[in-house]
């Protein structure tokens, strides 16, 4: 499924946050966080309508969900990217992280 012409300009319009970002998620012990963040926010709160929140969700459907993204079952041209660098071991570690997060924020 391609992303609707508003995704892909919020998109764009976030890649030069991703360095700060992901400067800002240094602190944090979760590999890739800072990448995640740019859309998904530092508490799991989405930073644009068209990105989910992932505050709260199960950490088993994440993973499962990452590595159909990652393989390419599950479609997106923004997640396939994403998820295709991601190891397992940086999977489960960002799953956990989002699970553990207060999704009433």
């Amino acid at each position: 499924m391609k992303l609707p012409a508003v995704a892909l300009a919020s998109a764009i319009a976030f890649t030069p946050l991703v360095a700060a970002a992901q400067a800002s998620a240094q602190s944090s012990n979760v590999p890739k966080l800072g990448t995640c963040i740019t859309c998904h926010g530092r508490d799991g709160i989405g930073t644009s309508p068209v990105f989910p929140n992932l505050a709260g969700q199960k950490s088993l459907y994440m993973v499962q969900q990452l590595e159909l993204f990652r393989s390419g079952a599950r479609k997106s041209e923004m997640m396939n990217v994403v998820a295709k660098s991601l190891t397992d071991a940086e999977i489960e570690a960002l799953a956990a992280y989002y699970e553990g997060l207060d999704p009433g924020k």
